[in-house]
């Protein structure tokens, strides 16, 4: 199938986007779909973003109905979902993007935390998922989920702990959920980024992170991303939401049980850094950036 014949086939589709109001991800994400033909439901504990997002989509001339609702509360999305089963009878498409990330060392953290990562992470799209069956197997055709991970559901992510391991469980989740229902044609991926704009990934810096960097301006900013992420840039709202696309579009038809990294290649490679003063690629620093840390 060619690129405008698998875009065309979204058209008239329904798609559920959770977290899809607000921010750049889930805004992005649904007007994405928007832009494509398909008509959109969606959710968001954002009243700023849920009051914008109409007007957007009426503004290209599609079709939304916006929800407020709270992922973190059980009540909350299932209220959501018992708005979208008598909103119509069939969802083609679900985009889980809501998520939540705060950088903490695991031994200063509370057990209150620890629920709040898991919840956010990945007991929410379970239950999402759970709720969605009925109406992707009844739109009698093909079906897609895309779940939003992140690449520390792949690596040890020191500081991260909780948050990366519900992460791997909705990356594993997904997987397992792909192959259960392959046979009808109900396709689960995940789609892993890495540094972006998205404003959950912002707020998982504290204060002080913050303050350091400002100290050392843009440019030293610019420089870290040219060493850690191998294209030299951080890739766009516009290059994951791409990515999104293609994996609920027919393009994507004989994949499922996949995580499609949208990074710039951070994933691929896995901790070799580009370090400055003439080391290039490699695992830890050697004499030319050791000399720039110690002069």
């Amino acid at each position: 199938m060619g690129l405008r014949q698998a875009h065309e086939a979204l058209s008239g589709k329904v798609a559920v986007v959770v977290g899809g109001c607000a921010g750049h991800m889930g805004r992005g994400a649904t007007l994405g779909l928007v832009r494509e033909g398909v008509r959109v439901i969606a959710c968001d504990n954002d009243r700023e973003g849920l009051a914008a997002i109409t007007g957007e989509v009426e503004a290209l001339g599609g079709r939304i109905s916006a929800h407020y609702a709270d992922v973190a509360d059980e009540a909350s999305l299932d209220a959501f979902w018992d708005a979208v089963a008598s909103e119509t009878g069939r969802v083609d498409i679900l985009v889980h993007v809501a998520g939540l990330v705060e950088r903490g060392l695991f031994e200063t953290s509370t057990r209150a935390l620890h629920a709040r990562d898991i919840r956010m992470n990945y007991d929410y799209i379970v239950q999402s998922c759970h709720r969605a069956l009925p109406l992707l197997r009844a739109s009698g055709e093909s079906g897609s989920i895309v779940n939003f991970t992140t690449i520390e559901a792949h690596r040890g992510a020191a500081s991260f702990a909780v948050y990366a391991g519900a992460k791997a469980a909705t990356t594993n989740f997904s997987r397992a959920l792909a192959v259960e229902l392959g046979a009808d044609m109900i396709r689960v991926n995940c789609l892993a980024s890495d540094t972006s704009p998205a404003r959950a990934s912002n707020a998982a810096l504290a204060p002080e992170d913050f303050e350091r960097l400002a100290r050392l301006g843009p440019e030293a900013l610019a420089k870290a991303i040219e060493f850690y992420v191998p294209q030299k840039r951080a890739p766009s709202v516009e290059a994951v939401i791409d990515g999104m696309l293609f994996l609920v579009s027919d393009m994507a038809q004989a994949i499922t049980g996949q995580t499609l990294h949208v990074d710039g290649g951070t994933s691929a490679s896995w901790g070799f850094l580009d370090w400055p003063g003439g080391d290039g690629f490699m695992p830890a620093p050697l004499g030319g950036t050791l000399a720039l840390l110690n002069r």
